[in-house]
């Protein structure tokens, strides 16, 4: 299918949107309160502010971190002008990165912090808090993983044809001209591209 600006910046405006609200809940509701248990101790709510990248990682570094959100919203906007022709399943990943990224990057771009509120733990084990943007920058990838590795779309998808020069090449230099009749050596009713039985 052709590629859908609308649908991309949509979808990332919905999660930017589904992300800011989550992250302004959890510091009204959260902040200096105990953890919330959602799901036992499986899935609890419990605030943190990380000056890190996702998931607390490089919290220690004197870097400017939102550069690496502004690079990933850029990375998907180039990826997304040089294939006019992409699936919804690789328009969802993209979409879903650059929702995630840009999430995160109003909040380093305000405070130097992101909001995570998210917690995990199973058998005493527990996850690095998180919060949605992480949870949508990690889908995107996925997904993105998932659809590049199928075969890319064919040119066929944007006039619904292939052209019809394509055919006559497969004659070779000697094949028909265009709007001729069969090839030489073939069967009465048989067009040039169609093999013999």
């Amino acid at each position: 299918m052709k590629r859908s600006y609308p649908l991309l910046i949509g979808v990332a405006a919905a999660l930017v949107a589904l992300d800011q609200w989550t992250k302004h809940w959890a510091t009204a509701h959260l902040a200096f309160a105990p953890p919330r248990h959602v799901i036992g101790d499986l899935v609890q709510l419990t605030y943190t502010r990380n000056s890190g990248i996702a998931f607390g990682l490089l919290a220690d570094m004197h870097f400017p971190l939102w550069a690496f959100s502004a690079l990933a919203s850029v990375i998907v906007l180039v990826l997304a002008s040089r294939h006019p022709l992409m699936t919804l399943g690789r328009q969802m990943a993209l979409a879903f990165i650059l929702g995630g990224a840009i999430g995160n990057l109003i909040d380093r771009a305000a405070t130097g912090e992101v909001v995570d509120f998210i917690y995990l733990q199973w058998n005493g084990h527990g996850f690095p808090v998180f919060n949605v943007a992480d949870v949508c920058v990690n889908v995107g990838v996925a997904l993105f993983a998932l659809a590049w590795t199928r075969e890319p779309e064919g040119n066929a998808g944007a006039s619904g044809a292939a052209p019809e020069s394509d055919a006559h090449e497969a004659g070779g230099a000697d094949g028909p001209a265009a709007g001729s009749g069969p090839a030489s050596g073939s069967l009465a009713g048989e067009s040039a591209d169609r093999p013999l039985a």
